[in-house]
């Protein structure tokens, strides 16, 4: 498999329908993911970054960059005016950077700007336009703390979350209503797993971030570990985006592999496959101190997801259908 993961694109056909997309955040981890695919089907892609020094990795991507401000909405709509596509794309985020608790929050309030006033801007211009569909990115880490260890599209995310983590799950909440209420074009929101792989925080570089976290044994095992996580790589996140461009129906689709688990039974196995130490094990009270309490729910109490609405409905195929092969043949 090439690092772009082009293997897995041949499950999808697409009947000839080729399309024009305006993909937001085109330059992150899954938004290059998404470059490459889209175009090797036949789709005209343009994508935005937010910073001018990408717009040459993009293009040789083979898509036409813009360089845009997303919550200035004069300059989303005259970008995609300008694009007129059929579909737009929103994986905005603003999560990079280094892992200090400073600027995790102000990576943290940034991302819940462009996930309610990027929201909206993105879909004034997209109905301005007449795209038919809207696709847009969220996330499963904040499912309803009640019921089985596991949930599909049914499920809601939480709302009664930390403190600590209220906003993001309101601005979390906020998308996925905005973008699945929409009567002008299909609004599909997608809830991923844990991203790991080539351009994520939890792949093989030197400089990812939860990799250099976990060699150094600073990622532990909180309490008993028992919160649930569904994890994605991103070549398969990608495709099942592409599917959804293709084919998804209004609503909301879970993206995540075959295999839902413990935080204390991953952890091991991905330190094992990076050549680490095994994590330590941290009291709950004393995380909960330190990094507050969204941490310790996110370790003890998360749930999974099911995905099998995806597959069913979008011909979905994933490339590493577990984890335990993802970490040790996936993570370069």
């Amino acid at each position: 498999m090439d690092g772009w993961g082009i293997s897995s694109l041949s499950v999808y056909s697409t009947n000839g329908d080729v399309m024009k997309i305006f993909l937001a955040g085109a330059s992150g981890a899954i938004g290059s993911q998404m470059v490459v695919q889209l175009v090797a089907r036949g789709h005209e892609v343009v994508g935005t970054t937010r910073s001018a020094s990408k717009a040459d990795a993009l293009r040789a991507l083979g898509a036409e960059p813009v360089v845009l401000d997303a919550l200035n909405p004069e300059s989303v709509a005259d970008a995609v005016a300008k694009a007129e596509p059929e579909v737009i794309v929103h994986q905005l985020t603003a999560l990079n950077g280094p892992m200090s608790l400073r600027q995790v929050k102000l990576m943290a309030a940034a991302t819940n700007r462009l996930r309610t006033e990027g929201t909206d801007h993105l879909l004034a211009a997209g109905r301005a336009v007449g795209v038919r569909r809207f696709v847009a990115q969220s996330n499963a880490q904040w499912m309803e703390r009640t019921g089985g260890p596991v949930t599909d599209e049914s499920g809601r995310l939480e709302p009664n979350a930390p403190g600590d983590a209220a906003e993001a799950v309101a601005a979390l909440r906020y998308l996925e209503d905005a973008v699945t209420r929409i009567t002008w074009a299909d609004g599909i929101a997608l809830r991923y797993g844990g991203f790991y792989g080539p351009g994520t925080s939890l792949s093989a570089a030197p400089d990812a971030i939860m990799t250099a976290q976990i060699r150094k044994r600073r990622l532990p095992i909180v309490g008993n570990g028992g919160g649930v996580l569904s994890l994605v790589h991103i070549v398969d996140a990608a495709s099942a985006t592409v599917a959804a461009v293709e084919r998804g129906k209004a609503g909301i689709y879970h993206v995540a592999d075959d295999e839902p688990v413990p935080v204390r039974e991953w952890q091991p196995v991905l330190a094992r496959a990076l050549g680490a130490k095994p994590p330590r094990r941290v009291p709950a009270w004393l995380v909960r101190m330190l990094a507050g309490q969204a941490a310790v729910d996110m370790m003890t109490r998360a749930r999974g997801i099911s995905s099998e609405k995806a597959k069913r409905e979008l011909g979905w195929t994933l490339q590493y259908p577990s984890w335990r092969t993802g970490f040790f043949e996936g993570l370069e």
